[in-house]
């Protein structure tokens, strides 16, 4: 994600709450799938009891209406004994729910949870499938998730959260999944997701989409987007097709996506092979203050500029290949990204002094307090999307110069395709890179990631970068 005018993020303030102790509550039925997964920041995302392997995604629009319809086939595992588990939704009203073909019992509870009871309880290990259909007045969240388009199209986006306003799933960034959307719209309009387009077919006065995710993918990183686009087809080298969509008044940006093919070959470089069959972007014409790197394809507001689409394609490697465990983990997904695009991209591809910038930028915010109280390491829910943008580039540029050219990048680049598709934490990526250097690092990271105040010198202006 890249926020519209980020850098006015330094000044963001982080609150903090008084704990108020909690009512006892029952213990947990042993054999009902947990409610969520305790993460530090979004405890009651995701469920415990299975692990998802595929989405089959089925939904049918009515731009003029916002009437929603879908049905959503879910593939997974059970991991333990389940009389009943636990699906994310709130969309619109759940009618049906099935599964392995039977009729399962279902109720809504919370903000968003879809509690389910099979007619025959599952057994631990297996395969299984269930099935929701839901319909009603999709709801517009004004880009947290399913968001109405001025043109009257709909695209749906939003981090942590987006997916849960327009299908049901286990929203958790530890439950990667394959992902296919069959969606139905008029004719005159087009539908554009993630991965590769496999059917688009117009009979009557109705068009059928179809798009498919054959690597794993999150919750958040799906996505839906319906209006009147025009198209931009181009290739790479390698033969990967790259198809780019512009809402009505979005052109503006085709000359930027044009240079797809380049950002591509250059972050390659960085960081090893693109890790999807497909790429592109899309550009809504909607008043969002985010871009947001939706796998393969990624949903950019209209203040888009090269930058930004540099900073989501550099998530295509942190944050959609290789994903968060936690929430708190969330610097290895921005810091990498802005470091790329604000950092890698100026220096190799326009020359741009680095050193310079990053000592310039160290003098202007040194004594600003508010500048270094939100810890890089653990931001904190709600603050998250702060300190990693405008201080994450200049910690891993620290890093590099703390460790030479030669030594960052290649760690980097092996530990990214070390964790191809799956999760890494920070405190992984730290353990990692010690092992890639001869000095301890414990002082360098902690004065970087969790401290609320400038790094010490030595920390701050590292292999020669005090100029």
């Amino acid at each position: 994600m890249r926020l519209s005018g980020w850098i006015s993020a330094a000044v963001v303030g982080a609150l903090v709450t008084a704990a108020v102790p909690a009512a006892a509550e029952p213990p947990p039925d042993p054999i009902t799938g947990s409610s969520g997964l305790g993460d530090p920041y979004y405890p009651e995302d995701g469920n415990g009891g299975y692990d998802v392997r595929h989405y089959d995604v089925t939904i049918d629009y009515d731009p003029p209406s916002h009437q929603l319809t879908g049905s959503t086939r879910i593939d997974a595992v059970s991991t333990q004994a389940l009389r009943a588990f636990n699906l994310d939704f709130a969309g619109p009203d759940v009618r049906v729910v099935s599964v392995n073909n039977l009729p399962a019992a279902f109720h809504r509870n919370g903000a968003h949870e879809l509690t389910v009871t099979p007619m025959l309880p599952l057994l631990p290990g297996l395969p299984f499938t269930v099935t929701v259909e839901y319909a009603g007045p999709a709801v517009n969240t004004e880009g947290e998730g399913w968001t109405f388009a001025p043109s009257g199209g709909a695209f749906a986006a939003g981090e942590p959260h987006s997916a849960t306003t327009w299908y049901p799933l286990n929203d958790t960034p530890l439950d990667k999944a394959t992902f296919a959307l069959h969606a139905t719209v008029p004719a005159e309009w087009e539908v554009v997701s993630n991965g590769l387009r496999t059917q688009d077919v117009v009979q009557g006065e109705r068009r059928t989409v179809s798009w498919e995710a054959r690597q794993p993918v999150l919750g958040y990183l799906t996505t839906v987007a319906i209006d009147k686009f025009s198209f931009l087809d181009q290739q790479r080298a390698n033969g990967t097709p790259l198809i780019s969509a512009f809402a009505p008044g979005a052109e503006r940006n085709r000359e930027t996506e044009q240079r797809l093919p380049e950002i591509l070959d250059f972050i390659e470089s960085l960081y090893g092979p693109y890790p999807f069959d497909s790429s592109g972007g899309i550009y809504v014409d909607a008043d969002i203050m985010f871009s947001l790197e939706t796998q393969t394809r990624p949903i950019y507001a209209p203040w888009t500029d090269l930058p930004t689409v540099v900073h989501e394609i550099a998530h295509q490697w942190w944050g959609d290949s290789v994903s968060v465990r936690q929430w708190s983990d969330i610097c290895l997904n921005e810091c990498f990204a802005s470091y790329t695009a604000d950092y890698l991209w100026p220096e190799h591809k326009e020359g741009k002094d680095v050193d310079q910038q990053y000592r310039e930028t160290i003098q202007k915010f040194l004594g600003n307090s508010e500048f270094w109280q939100i810890p890089l390491g653990n931001p904190g829910a709600g603050t998250e999307f702060t300190s990693v943008y405008y201080r994450g580039p200049l910690f891993l540029h620290a890093l590099r110069k703390q460790l030479g050219d030669d030594v960052f990048f290649a760690a980097v680049r092996e530990f990214n395709a070390r964790h191809v598709y799956g999760n890494a934490s920070m405190p992984e990526f730290r353990t990692f890179v010690q092992s890639k250097s001869p000095t301890d690092l414990t002082g360098f990271f902690d004065a970087w990631l969790n401290q609320t105040a400038p790094p010490p010198e030595e920390y701050l202006f590292p292999g020669g970068l005090r100029g």
